[in-house]
């Protein structure tokens, strides 16, 4: 199943909560609206914290996980996800000072 995800330079991900069923592949059809890069990363918060001031720390740093895709302004691109256990998981924009400012979102697996 294909899921658009917007993101913005006011710090949000439309839509920031996204309900899937447990054992779904998901392939998230992700658009930079902004103006400045943004990532969607998809981790546990504990893993987005962590990786968030590794970012503050390295603001330079550049990356590429399986679980993340990172855009520059206007840039489209995808990130397929299977989610194989029920619960809910997290996803973040790690650019510098963008999870601090609530650009977060939430999947909720049943």
């Amino acid at each position: 199943r294909a899921i658009q995800v917007v993101m913005s330079d006011d710090m949000k991900f439309t839509p920031a909560n996204i309900d899937v069923k447990r054992g779904e592949t998901i392939r998230f059809m992700v658009r930079n609206a902004g103006q400045i890069k943004h990532e969607m990363v998809i981790g546990s918060m504990e893993e987005l914290k962590q990786h968030a001031e590794l970012m503050r720390r390295m603001p330079g740093m550049e990356h590429a996980d399986a679980n993340m895709v990172t855009l520059a302004p206007g840039e489209t691109g995808e990130l397929i996800w299977q989610f194989d256990k029920a619960g809910t998981f997290d996803f973040a924009c790690l650019q510098p000072g963008h999870f601090e400012a609530g650009m977060m979102g939430k999947v909720w697996v049943k």
